[in-house]
C-alpha cells in the first residue's frame, strides 16, 4: 500500500477568520493521527491562489494523494470541484458559517471528528451534481456538492454572502425577510427528459444532499448515492402564505404545504429571463444551467 500523502488546503478567511486559527491545528491533529502520512499544507493566501494549487496537486496525483480541504461551504465545494472524477480521495474539515455540504455528507461538523474521519474513516463514493452552461468565472462546466438555488433561494443566498450579520440560519432568516418585500415569481422553463414545461414559481432548489443556507432542509431525504436529484418547487403565493412558511423551512416542514412540488430525476435544464443560479452557496451564473447527477463522481472520506 502506497503511503498516504496528505495536502491540506485552507482559505484563512472562512468563517470569518476561525478557519485561520484551525489549520495549525488540524495540521498538528492529522500528523497525530496518522504518523505514516506526510501531513504538507499548501501555501494559498486567497481564493484563487488556493484553486491553483489544489488543481496542481489533483493533476500530479500519485498513488496515496489525498486532498484535505478546510473552509467553508465555498472551499470546501471548490475543492470538491477539483476532485471530482479524479479518484483522488478527499477529506473535508467544516469551518465557514453554514457547513451543510458536510451536514448532508454526514461529514462531523465539529474538527475533532471530521480530522478522526480522514484519519481512520472508509473513503467511499458519492453523488456530485454536474453543472454544465456559461458559467462564473469562465467556466462552462462545475461539480455541486449540494444545492443548486435558482429562484427566491438564490437570491437569499447572494444576499446573505454580502451580510455582516453572524453565522448560519440567523444569517439566511435576515435575508429572507429582506427579499420578501421585492420578490414575484420567476417565469421558469425547465427541460426534463426532453420535455419542457414552463411555469412561474418562487424557486426552483435542485439537491444532491439536503440542506442550504445553514441547516435549511429544502430537500428532506435527498440522497448522494441514489443518481438522482431531487428538486423542490415552490408555486407562486401570496407574501403572507410564504412568510408562514418561513419558520417550516429549518425543519422540512414546509413540504406538506400545497404548493410546494418534489420530484426526482437524472438531469434537467433550468432557465428563464430571471434565473441566476448559486452551487454550495456560490455563483454559478444566469440561465441556462444543465444539471445531471453524476453517480459516484467523488471519492470521500465518511464516518465508519
Amino acid at each position: 500500500m502506497s503511503r498516504r500523502r496528505i495536502s491540506l488546503l485552507a482559505n484563512p478567511s472562512a468563517g470569518r477568520g476561525r478557519a485561520a486559527s484551525k489549520i495549525s491545528q488540524v495540521c498538528d491533529a492529522l500528523a497525530a493521527a496518522v504518523p505514516d502520512a506526510s501531513v504538507h499544507l499548501l501555501d494559498a493566501g486567497d481564493f484563487a491562489q488556493a484553486r491553483a494549487a489544489g488543481a496542481e496537486v489533483i493533476a500530479g496525483a500519485q498513488p496515496g494523494e489525498e486532498l484535505v480541504v478546510i473552509g467553508g461551504d465555498g472551499m470546501l465545494g471548490m475543492g470538491i470541484d477539483l476532485a471530482a472524477d479524479s479518484g483522488v480521495p478527499v477529506g473535508l474539515i467544516p469551518a465557514g458559517t453554514g457547513n451543510d455540504i458536510c451536514r448532508g455528507l454526514g461529514v462531523p461538523l465539529k474538527t475533532a471528528d471530521a480530522v478522526a474521519t480522514i484519519a481512520h474513516g472508509p473513503v467511499r463514493a458519492v453523488d456530485l451534481i454536474e453543472v454544465t452552461g456559461a458559467l462564473a468565472d469562465g467556466q462552462h462546466r462545475h461539480h455541486v456538492g449540494s444545492i443548486v438555488a435558482t429562484g427566491f433561494d438564490a437570491r437569499v443566498n447572494r444576499w446573505a454572502n454580502r451580510s455582516n450579520l453572524p453565522i448560519g440560519a440567523l444569517r439566511y432568516t435576515a435575508a429572507l425577510i429582506g427579499e420578501i418585500a421585492t420578490f414575484h415569481p420567476i417565469n421558469y422553463r425547465l427541460t426534463i427528459d426532453g420535455r419542457v414545461r414552463e411555469l412561474p414559481a418562487i424557486l426552483v432548489a435542485v439537491a444532491n444532499t439536503p440542506f442550504f443556507g445553514g441547516g435549511i432542509a429544502i430537500a428532506p431525504g435527498a440522497d448522494p448515492h441514489d443518481g438522482l436529484l431531487d428538486v423542490t418547487v415552490i408555486h407562486p403565493v401570496g407574501r403572507l402564505d410564504l412568510i408562514r412558511l418561513m419558520p417550516k423551512l429549518p425543519s422540512g416542514r414546509f413540504t406538506h404545504h400545497p404548493a410546494v412540488e418534489r420530484f426526482r430525476v437524472e438531469s434537467l435544464e433550468v432557465d428563464g429571463e430571471e434565473v441566476f443560479a448559486m452551487g454550495d452557496g456560490e455563483e454559478l451564473g444566469p440561465g441556462p444551467v444543465r444539471l445531471r447527477a453524476a453517480p459516484g463522481a467523488l471519492r470521500v472520506h465518511l464516518p465508519a
